[in-house]
Order: C-alpha cells, then structure tokens, then sequence
C-alpha cells in the first residue's frame, strides 16, 4: 500500500464512522459503547464474543453490521445436539455422469465472511473445538485436507449469563481467541421507550452498504500502520503483566482476588485495538486513553477471579478498575 492509497483509506475510515452510525441508528437505538467496540474489534480484524442477556438486540446489531460491510453473513444457532461437522461441512459420496463414485466436501456455514455463533455456550466442548482451527487458523481441515475460509473472516459469538444450566462454559483457550469480550446491557428508559415505540408503529428502514470485504481487508492493513509510541505500548504491558498473581511487583489486591492473570495475547489486543480506535476517533497515533477505554472488553474474558473474590463479592470488573487506578500510565526512570 502506498503512502497516497494509505491516506486515502485512513480517510475513507474516519468518514466511514458517521455514515456506519446513522445506518445503524435505523435498527439500534443506544448502546453507543457497544457498537465503538464491536467496530474496532472489526476493524482489527478479531472474533468478538457477545455477553448480554436475552432480547437485547445482540443478533440484530451482528446482522446489521455485516449489511453494512456488505459480508456473507451466516448463523448458527448453537444447541446441546449440534455436531462439529454441523458447523464445518462433512464430505458426501456423489455419482458423476460417468457412474463413479467419489466423496465430495460440502462447506459447511462456517465458511462465511461473519459467522455468528448463537449462545455458543449451549453446544458441547467436542462442538466449540470445532471453531477453534477456523479462529485462529482461518482455515477448515475434513478427513486430512485444509480447505482456507475467504477473507475477511470474524466469529461473532453470543452468550447467555442467566439460565447456566445445561451450558458448557468456553474454555479459556478458546476465550484467549476472542478479540474482546463485550457486555450488553438493558437501555436506559428513554431510549427503551424509543425502541417500543420504533418497532412497533412501522419496519425499520433497510440497511445501506457501505463498504466491501476488500474495503475491510485494507482498513485491517491500514490500522496496522499506525504509530504508537513506545511509553504507551509499555503502558499496556504492564497493566496486563499487573493482572498476573504471585509475581514481583503485582498489586496485593492481584494476589487477593486472582487465580490466573492474562496472557501476551492481551497487551497485543490493547495495542491493535488501541489503534483502531484511534483511527476511529480521526487521531493519527495511540494514546494512553485508548489503552484504558479497551481493558474491560480485554482483560474480562482473560482473568480468572479466585474464590475468595468470589466469597467476597469481588467482580472481574472491580479487578480491572482497580487495576486501571493502580496500574501508572508513565513510570519515571
């Protein structure tokens, strides 16, 4: 990419947010901070995971986004029931015009530009594995050949907090391929009012494309490219390295409340994600703010609280605000 094509994608990004906005406010009402984060994890080109409870818009804001990118949007409603080869596609025995018989493989949903996973923690563990190869890999192996799913990719997942039972809760290995972990919450009265009031006199206008798919690939390449400077990258490692137990130099609350801290892939989200929403926001470099504003959706999937913070009432979100107050954005040398 060259220096004039970059500038004129940065360009393209900053402009793009308020025309993404208004699309959006035809079907979305509120929830501003959930759709900044689901942009940037787009943007930065990871998988979301979606925590909210039920009626909350989560598969409406997913649909919509994708309409926007104008993406091969595909969903799965996951279920006690539903089989790996559900997801990724299995291999059938046709006949040719010629009489011979030979297996062919039939792409399953999960070759889509947006795949979203339907409360994916209602689906066993042998099932969630199945998306782990496509996350991390972008790619599907069936009986010993990798067939690569077409750019862009990006696994929206949904989850449930109320009704746990029958669930199987993701393993952490899994969660660590989430970009972010995102929380919806029930609106304010005034904008719920607005939402009854919207869906039930008239059908919501139709969503307008605005980019393609290789307008995604190049903002992906675009965000990579922007600066950041080396106190604030430091600044994200170390509040990630805060997050860890039992190590030299971890707040005491750390060690109180934590049983498992989070891993290298979390200060590589803050920056990416700090980037992206850098470009977002019109700025041209990554400041302190951006690594702050992106640690709840970081850090909430990725570290373990212990049982005593569980005895004592200790939210993973009380962790974070305490290691955001503690945690110094400079350190004098």
């Amino acid at each position: 990419m060259t220096v004039e094509e970059e500038a004129r994608v940065v360009q393209q990004i900053r402009d793009g947010r308020d025309r993404i906005n208004t699309e959006l406010s035809k079907v979305i009402v509120g929830q501003h901070d959930v759709i900044e984060q689901l942009l940037i994890c787009l943007f930065a080109g990871g998988h979301c995971l979606i925590t909210g409870a039920p009626g909350l818009a989560k598969t409406l804001l997913v649909r919509s986004v994708a309409q926007i990118f104008h993406l091969n949007f595909q969903r799965i409603q996951f279920t006690p029931d539903l089989m790996p080869a559900d997801i990724t596609g299995t291999e059938i025995l046709e006949q040719d015009a010629d009489g011979r018989r030979k297996l062919e493989f039939v792409p399953g949903p999960i070759f889509a530009n947006v795949l979203l996973a339907d409360e994916i923690n209602r689906t066993p563990p042998k099932t969630q594995a199945a998306l782990l190869e496509a996350m991390q890999e972008h790619q599907v192996t069936a009986a010993g050949r990798r067939y690569p799913l077409e750019e862009p990719f990006f696994v929206l997942a949904t989850q449930n907090p109320i009704e746990m039972e029958g669930t199987y809760p993701l393993p952490e290995a899994q969660l660590d391929r989430f970009l972010f972990n995102v929380l919806i919450d029930y609106l304010p009265p005034a904008d719920e009012l607005s939402v009854v009031l919207k869906t039930t006199s008239s059908k919501p206008e139709p969503i307008e494309p605005l980019f393609t798919g290789d307008d995604v690939m190049r903002f992906h390449e675009a965000v990579r490219r922007v600066p950041i400077a080396d106190e604030v990258g430091a600044y994200a490692v170390r509040l990630v390295g805060a997050s860890r137990p039992q190590r030299e130099g971890t707040p005491g609350f750390v060690n109180d409340w934590v049983s498992w801290g989070a891993g290298l892939r979390a200060a590589q989200t803050l920056v990416l994600g700090g980037k992206a929403r850098a470009l977002l926001a019109g700025r041209a470099h990554v400041n302190f703010d951006d690594i702050a504003a992106l640690a709840h959706p970081t850090l909430r999937h990725r570290v373990l609280l212990s049982y005593r913070a569980e005895a004592e009432g200790v939210t993973i979100e009380d962790v974070i605000d305490r290691l955001l107050s503690d945690v110094p954005k400079s350190v004098t040398s």
